[in-house]
């Protein structure tokens, strides 16, 4: 019998790799029923702009195919299949809820003979070398235990001069508006998840994880560590966002 979800998860500053694995997998098990709908309720709809500002980015030159690594229910997936029609997509997730819900609305678009859904962990791709132009990840790489493994990976399965593309939110420590999106983080995002989901520690864990997420030059410092080049992060709406797009290296 499965236990039920938490009001609180620990910190991700004092968990090891194998208890934020599971973490993740219970948080994500549980809120797939009202994902979509919280996720634009809580982002006042702007998560829909920071997708398709992303999405406008991509670059198709060579095989003219898309991975998006943590796809959850396939938002970027099915933006990406409007904005870019001529491509292929594959989604990848390591949540079987989130995948089954993503089917469901690739599906009701018509959309099943352009993106396809696989089950996977974003720390070993099952992926030959050099099979995307493009490799993406929205709002997922704070959920990934090891993240400079999964950074290689999605490198690795990147054609020579792709694009990495890391959309991810952030705590902006500098802005003149911190205190207030620390007091919606920690006090008003967890209230109103917490009437919405089963799993109000879900809303806990988002804020906790956010706030501890590396500051965007940091975090674009280590992807230029991890070997790619042109790294540039553009941060969104008061940088509250950011998105990170860096080129793998021509061979």
């Amino acid at each position: 019998m499965e236990k039920p979800p938490k009001n609180r998860y620990p910190s991700v500053k004092h968990i090891s790799s194998a208890e934020h694995r599971g973490i993740v997998k219970e948080i994500f098990s549980t809120i797939t029923e009202r994902y979509d709908f919280l996720n634009h309720v809580l982002s006042m709809g702007i998560d829909i702009y920071w997708r398709g500002f992303a999405v406008k980015k991509m670059r198709f030159f060579k095989t003219f195919r898309l991975l998006d690594v943590a796809t959850g229910t396939g938002d970027i997936a099915v933006c990406a299949s409007a904005v870019h029609p001529d491509i292929g997509i594959t989604g990848l997730d390591f949540i079987r809820n989130m995948l089954k819900a993503g089917k469901a609305k690739i599906s009701r678009k018509g959309l099943d003979q352009k993106i396809s859904l696989v089950q996977g962990d974003a720390e070993s791709l099952p992926f030959s070398d050099n099979t995307f132009d493009v490799v993406s990840i929205a709002f997922g790489i704070r959920n990934v235990p090891d993240r400079q493994r999964a950074i290689k990976e999605m490198i690795r399965v990147l054609v020579p001069g792709g694009r990495l593309m890391v959309l991810e939110m952030t705590f902006a420590r500098r802005s003149l508006f911190r205190n207030a999106i620390r007091l919606y983080l920690n006090r008003i995002l967890p209230f109103i998840a917490g009437r919405l989901t089963a799993n109000p520690g879900a809303y806990h864990y988002l804020a906790d994880s956010i706030m501890n997420f590396p500051p965007p030059a940091e975090f674009a410092g280590s992807l230029e560590d991890l070997g790619l080049k042109e790294v540039a992060a553009h941060p969104l709406t008061f940088g509250i966002t950011c998105l990170y797009i860096g080129l793998k290296p021509e061979e």
